[in-house]
């Protein structure tokens, strides 16, 4: 399987609607997307304030394998995503790995 995890900074704070419908979008992927394992989405909660440098919106989806990440970036349910995001976000992290078992 495969990890890929999203931090996401916008250029000034999100509306509670834009928020929702960015999370409801978000989670949607798992029934639109093939070759996903498992997905959380949330806003960031943390307490520790000194590490959030902006990044207010996270996103984990496990892949069946990297093949299936590969496919994701292109497929229309994650463009019409990323169409979205357009004039409101300022970066974004992404972190890609190997999920090995023990």
């Amino acid at each position: 399987m495969f990890e890929h995890l999203v931090s996401f900074k916008f250029k000034g704070k999100l509306e509670s609607q834009k928020e929702k419908e960015l999370l409801e979008t978000l989670r949607s992927f798992p029934r639109d997307i093939p070759g996903i394992v498992d997905l959380t989405a949330g806003i960031n909660e943390t307490e520790e304030t000194e590490n959030i440098r902006g990044y207010s919106l996270g996103l984990r989806v496990t892949f069946e394998n990297k093949d299936a990440l590969r496919q994701y970036g292109p497929h229309p349910a994650h463009q019409r995503f990323v169409r979205m995001l357009e004039g409101i976000i300022d970066e974004v992290i992404v972190v890609d790995y190997p999920v090995e078992r023990r």
